[in-house]
């Protein structure tokens, strides 16, 4: 992996094997534009195109990334390449260096348009503590478990970029200890410590995306916390599933770290049995080695490893296809809470706390079994990179405020 000519600390963040796009404005010029994260700078991706004659020029100067989306693989993979030999080749550097801007200066936005949305659940060790929780006389897995990808169609239009402040969300719930349902603020509010992935190709209405498939659909990856709401979703999520316990906010990272960075964080999924129908079966291994760390007022709580994920986002999204659903461009589908065989690589409060039953103690000597107002949530993520090198995904942050 080349060196860029930036003066780039080792162990920076976002250093030339991840260059992950975003998109961002600034205090001088409030237009978005598209970017990528290059040590403590960010590149202005359409200008530098324009300046330097690049053929994909038009389909990154738009406001999102929506264009280069759109784009396809063979462009994405120009994109990328082109982009590499701006920031390494000192060839470059006075062509490229007027249009770098201090990471620390801009504002980050949501980085592409939000089409449809699906949350899949797909973390056997997660399944399995949220069965043993909620029906511990049965069987942990339910039936279909280890035979699909369970999954639900979410909310897109309450997705939003890292930093946007979440309101603790009103709705009816049923304590156990009350005859009748009541109304008021959640007072079960979690995290759920996902990764997200988004499509750039789109594919026709009727026709499935084969698990081999997926690299030529999905454009990037990126950090996800879908916010739930414990008591809300347990009185209403039978006999139909999510909703409002789900649909009031869900944030992700601004950095789309592309598909095409991740080849050395693929790894082997963990063996799966029964044998998976033939449209769930691949010829490539689609594991991913990201290593996920959950924050929470600052204090490391979780270390949940996303290669333990018993179905694979290319298994995901051939199910989510194989009826003839159709694709389009900014499709968001997450992975589902991920969690390890420890306890504390557990993705989510209920899981840490055991349904609130064995508070977690933070540092600070405070307790928690569910989120408090003015609680603050960041996750992290890397993943190796090649030849020694590490991949990052940024963080995704939001803070509780109290209900309205």
């Amino acid at each position: 992996m080349p060196d860029s000519w930036l003066d780039i600390a080792p162990d920076a963040q976002f250093g030339p094997a991840t260059l992950p796009y975003g998109v961002f404005s600034t205090g001088d010029d409030p237009a978005t534009r598209p970017g990528v994260a290059i040590g403590d700078q960010v590149l202005d991706l359409g200008a530098a195109a324009r300046t330097l004659g690049a053929p994909f020029a038009e389909a990154v100067s738009g406001p999102d990334l929506d264009g280069l989306l759109a784009a396809g693989r063979p462009v994405w993979d120009q994109v990328r390449a082109a982009v590499t030999s701006w920031l390494t080749d000192p060839a470059h550097e006075a062509a490229v260096r007027p249009h770098l801007v201090e990471r620390a200066s801009v504002t980050l936005h949501l980085p592409f348009t939000v089409a449809d949305y699906v949350d899949f659940y797909a973390s056997e060790h997660h399944a399995t503590n949220v069965g043993r929780i909620f029906r511990p006389e049965q069987e942990p897995l339910t039936p279909n478990w280890k035979h699909l990808p369970i999954g639900y169609h979410g909310r897109s239009g309450t997705i939003v970029v890292s930093g946007t402040d979440i309101v603790r969300p009103t709705g009816q719930r049923k304590p156990p200890t009350e005859p009748v349902p009541v109304f008021g603020p959640s007072a079960r509010l979690d995290i759920e410590a996902e990764v997200g992935f988004v499509v750039g190709t789109p594919s026709p209405m009727g026709e499935r995306v084969a698990v081999d498939d997926f690299a030529d659909h999905v454009f990037g990856v990126f950090l996800l916390n879908d916010w739930s709401s414990r008591d809300l979703q347990a009185w209403e999520y039978v006999p139909l599933g999510p909703f409002l316990g789900k649909s009031f906010a869900t944030s992700i990272s601004p950095w789309i770290v592309p598909v095409s960075a991740l080849e050395s964080a693929r790894v082997e999924q963990p063996a799966q049995d029964p044998e998976p129908l033939p449209y769930l079966k691949g010829s490539q291994p689609w594991g991913l080695d990201l290593r996920l760390e959950v924050r929470l007022n600052g204090h490391l709580v979780s270390n949940p490893p996303f290669s333990q994920m018993y179905w694979t986002a290319a298994q995901q999204l051939a199910h989510m296809t194989v009826n003839g659903a159709s694709l389009r461009t900014g499709d968001v589908y997450a992975s589902g809470t991920v969690s390890g065989p420890e306890a504390a690589q557990r993705g989510c409060f209920l899981e840490l706390t055991w349904s609130g039953r064995e508070p977690l103690r933070l540092p600070d000597g405070t307790e928690r079994t569910f989120l408090e107002d003015g609680d603050e949530v960041t996750i992290t993520a890397t993943a190796p990179g090649p030849e020694g090198t590490r991949i990052d995904f940024g963080e995704v942050t939001g803070r509780i405020l109290p209900a309205r």
